[in-house]
């Protein structure tokens, strides 16, 4: 990741005076543009990466710093502020933090997705608070007559060493408001071996007012006057109401309004699945008159082409896709044909699937909106709140200008708050009947209506030679999409690994097209394919009689072809896989985890490791497999290496167990399936999150290397369903090659 400042010379930090003597400190970061982008938080024409940040200082101690970024879970909402009071040199004791709204005057990309806030935000962050700090020295030193470089700060005061002179920031707070603060790039930066707030494990500020109940989230906004809706739409994805039983609906006891919108179309003519959907509104009182209401339906659909789209179709024509030659080739290195045909090589040929998968927050999808004299009003639980309200100008030809978007803490997305339909949904609804309203998804609605985890088939073959060496790959990879186009996250690149890592690499593709709505889920592609690919790396070190950790340090220890050189004043792609960093987390996890050691009948480890998100994780897990077929997963362990400093040791700990048991909870018994054109699945009794009894301790370990931070909500988890499956292959002698697990017979003799 790299990350270039463009800021110019004129003043970077506005001062100004504030009642009571305090100090506002408005920071503005100029052009800091991100290499690799998160395509889902991105609008068409979105610039240059441009935060800015407000810290506010008090005298009676207190600093008040703004959180610009939607906090998801991801903690967020203490990282970024831990950054800046790091910097600023004061207490985090005396930090309060606050959330931003959507404010594209101040901040830039205030967006939670792609693990990205930690790599965009480390330096420029810092910088801010750093500015700050610098402008309060300047203050005590023009006060006392001495150079400033001779002054050192500490826990919210300054020092003078020469005279022992000490001043606490709140005393300097008039002084610095009349002082012009530093240019961004010459400020100085702490040596990290001075920190006294990044490192250390911070508890979470919203932690009180979760456990006491306080309305932070969504779900709990309340605007006076509001009236709820629930919002129904054809089971068919892409269908549209062309008539329903409206006059009957409003006149049921508390229903207010009653009526059809319609949906809107992407560029090609399709239903927009991702924007406004057609359906029925139903607005009443309280939300489960409107729920209740809606059992009275009776609408007629135009259901669509995507109604005879299935599973079992798309099955079919996975299959038979890969009996053919396949549509176009990704990356050819070397000539795997001909090494696969070698004298003396083994070879092994496998299909793996996996399957849709729903992000299934706890919180179901909501936002309320208020319209009112020519301007819209929201608030939303929402990861791209500027993507959202764009969403909402294109539809409803509101100015941009006149939507005013409040950020509420999510219950929960991963990545399913990328997208904004319920934001548009409740604008349309509220524009229409001229009153705030409050529109709350059921359970059902976020099963039945996701931008799903697409699913997607590999047709694996692979060769080792007589030493055991990998000499030959070849992966008809088949997914969704159109032509050249791959269907919203569910593509696969041609560097993807074991690309640069086998001499004869075939990486190939065919696509189907398909209704049903894709789009990221936690660590998007990497979630299925790290499953495929390193379950195959298993099999192919089985072949080879290796050891399945060695024979991937082995495979890791040889980059056999290079990348091509960017053009000449072009920059090249964000780094990728290292092989040296990965073997190193692969190297601690067998540490850490005792690899090798004996097991009893029935039990068996295995590993697995996946770069994503900039993140290079290894894991090892344990299982154990009665002879019935019980599954009990023992324990995980994790080895990271998210570079340099790990900012918020208790929230990465959590980030990553957070992730290693959602990875679990997909492999053990979720999936979508389509008949009809329809999900089949509606709640969490056929669609089950992971119980207690069923979440093994997750040991988390990382490595410290010299590499820069990078984010930590995605990379743990791919890894841990192949490791998952190799130690059922273990312990079991079968081998899974399609998920959920629920689906497979476990059952084993002596």
């Amino acid at each position: 990741m790299t990350i270039t400042f463009r800021a110019d010379r004129r003043e970077f930090l506005r001062i100004s005076a504030i009642a009571g003597g305090g100090l506002l400190l408005g920071t503005y970061l100029e052009g800091a543009t991100a290499v690799e982008a998160f395509a889902a938080t991105r609008t068409p024409g979105a610039a240059d990466f441009a935060p800015n940040a407000f810290i506010r200082m008090t005298p009676d101690g207190i600093v008040t710093i703004v959180n610009k970024n939607p906090e998801i879970g991801q903690g967020v909402k203490n990282m970024l502020p831990m950054l800046i009071a790091e910097e600023l040199d004061v207490e985090w004791k005396n930090v309060r933090v606050v959330q931003a709204d959507l404010d594209t005057t101040k901040f830039q990309n205030q967006s939670a997705g792609g693990s990205t806030a930690t790599p965009i935000n480390w330096l420029p962050m810092r910088r801010v608070g750093a500015a700050g700090r610098a402008v309060l020295v300047a203050a005590a030193a023009e006060t006392w007559g001495v150079p400033a470089s001779e002054c050192t700060t500490s826990a919210g005061s300054v020092m003078h060493r020469g005279s022992n002179r000490k001043a606490a920031y709140t005393e300097l707070l008039a002084k610095a408001a009349t002082l012009t603060a530093p240019a961004l790039e010459s400020v100085t930066l702490k040596d990290p071996k001075d920190f006294t707030i990044i490192g250390k494990s911070t508890k979470g500020v919203d932690v009180p007012a979760i456990v006491t109940g306080k309305p932070i989230f969504g779900m709990d906004v309340s605007v006076p006057g509001m009236l709820y809706a629930v919002y129904h739409k054809c089971p068919v994805f892409g269908g549209k109401a062309t008539a329903a039983n409206l006059d009957e609906i409003k006149a049921l006891p508390g229903v207010k309004h009653a009526f059809i919108i319609e949906g809107t179309t992407t560029p090609e003519g399709k239903p927009n699945l991702a924007g406004l959907v057609g359906g029925v509104a139903i607005v009443a009182d309280t939300w489960w008159t409107a729920q209740s209401a809606r059992k009275s339906l009776k609408v007629t659909w135009n259901e669509g082409a995507t109604a005879t789209q299935s599973s079992k179709g798309f099955q079919a024509q996975a299959d038979a896709f890969a009996a053919g030659a396949p549509q176009r080739n990704l990356r050819k290195d070397g000539d795997a044909d001909a090494a696969l045909a070698a004298a003396g090589v083994k070879t092994v040929k496998a299909a793996y699937f996996y399957p849709f998968i729903n992000h299934a927050p706890l919180e179901p999808q909501n936002a309320t909106a208020h319209w009112k004299d020519g301007k819209m009003e929201i608030w939303c639980p929402s990861q791209t709140p500027q993507g959202g309200r764009g969403l909402v100008s294109r539809t409803l030809s509101i100015p941009e200008d006149a939507i005013t978007v409040h950020l509420t803490r999510m219950g929960g997305g991963f990545g399913r708050r990328l997208y904004n339909e319920p934001m548009v949904e409740a604008a349309a609804i509220a524009k229409e009947v001229g009153v705030p309203v409050k529109l709350v998804w059921s359970r059902e609605d976020d099963m039945r209506y996701d931008q799903y985890r697409a699913a997607g088939w590999h047709y694996f073959t692979g060769g080792v030679d007589g030493s055991g060496k990998l000499v030959a790959w070849r992966d008809h990879f088949v997914s969704f999409g159109e032509g050249d186009r791959f269907a919203p996250s569910a593509g696969m690149g041609g560097g993807d690994f074991p690309a640069r890592f086998v001499q004869n690499f075939s990486l190939d593709t065919s696509v189907m097209p398909t209704g049903v709505p894709t789009g990221a889920l936690r660590a998007p592609g990497s979630n299925g394919i790290a499953f495929a690919v390193q379950s195959f790396i298993d099999e192919m070190a089985e072949a080879a009689g290796k050891d399945p950790l060695q024979f991937r340090i082995d495979l890791l220890s040889n980059q056999v072809v290079a990348d091509p050189a960017p053009a000449a004043g072009q920059q090249g792609p964000p780094p990728g896989l290292d092989g040296k960093r990965m073997i190193g987390v692969l190297e601690l996890v067998r540490e850490k985890s005792g690899w090798g050691k004996p097991l009893p009948k029935g039990t068996g480890m295995g590993v697995a490791f996946h770069f994503s998100h900039r993140g290079h994780f290894a894991e090892v897990v344990q299982a154990t497999v009665a002879k019935d077929g019980e599954l009990r997963i023992d324990r995980v362990w994790v080895a990271g290496d998210i570079g340099s400093m790990i900012i918020n040791p208790s929230n990465a700990e959590n980030q990553t167990q957070g992730a290693v048991l959602d990875g679990i909870a997909e492999a053990l018994g979720q999936e979508i399936t389509i008949e009809n054109g329809r999900a089949v699945q509606s709640n969490f009794n056929n669609f089950p999150l992971i119980r207690l009894k069923e979440s093994p301790p997750v040991e988390v370990h990382f490595k410290i290397t010299e590499f820069a931070p990078t984010g930590l909500g995605e990379p743990s988890l791919p890894p841990v369903v192949p490791a998952l499956c190799s130690a059922i292959k273990q312990a079991t002698g079968k081998r899974v090659r399609t998920l959920p697990l629920s689906k497979h017979d476990l059952s084993w003799k002596a």
